[in-house]
């Protein structure tokens, strides 16, 4: 049996709610964009670069933003010294660049994963809490904002992978 990205119910947006649950309401809502852009797809679908000369992927889009979500949250934010998912130092667009079909279930359970921890490790901290990268102050509100910034990027791209694979469009 073929393996296909499944179908998932995409999160409501937020309306009338506080700063934290409105960013994470919108958060989810992009993640969940993106989970819904490859639903249906197979494997070999979800790692075809659909728009040549680009070597852009949805299942690399997927792969990406679990070591983004990582990056962010748990190294950077955090402090935790866990490894990335794909990158390399050798490669570092392997999250791009390295895709197998036969690992695309287990790339997309990463990301849920992922996703999950990420929440998890965060929830309890306050959006005013910074960290320092390159010599600048950030705090968990501008990681929230970046993420909401980097999903929402990327699903542009998929929907014009996911338009160019089988003519799907939509929200």
């Amino acid at each position: 049996m073929t393996w296909t990205a499944p179908s998932i119910q995409r999160s409501a947006l937020p309306a009338a709610v506080g700063e934290r649950e409105m960013l994470q309401g919108w958060l989810d809502f992009h993640r969940d964009t993106l989970f819904t852009k490859c639903a249906g797809l197979t494997a070999d679908q979800l790692v075809h670069a659909a728009n040549p000369p680009s070597g852009l992927t949805l299942l690399g889009l997927v792969r990406h933003m679990t070591d983004v979500e990582r990056s962010w949250f748990r190294q950077r934010f955090l402090g935790e010294r866990v490894g990335e998912h794909y990158y390399t130092e050798e490669n570092p667009d392997a999250d791009f660049d390295d895709l197998d079909p036969a690992a695309a279930e287990r790339d997309f359970a990463a990301l849920r994963t992922e996703i999950e921890e990420c929440d998890r490790a965060v929830a309890d901290r306050g959006l005013d809490e910074t960290f320092m990268i390159r010599g600048h102050t950030r705090n968990l509100r501008w990681i929230y904002v970046h993420m909401i910034e980097e999903y929402a990027r990327h699903n542009g791209h998929a929907d014009l992978l996911r338009e160019r694979l089988d003519g799907s469009t939509g929200s």
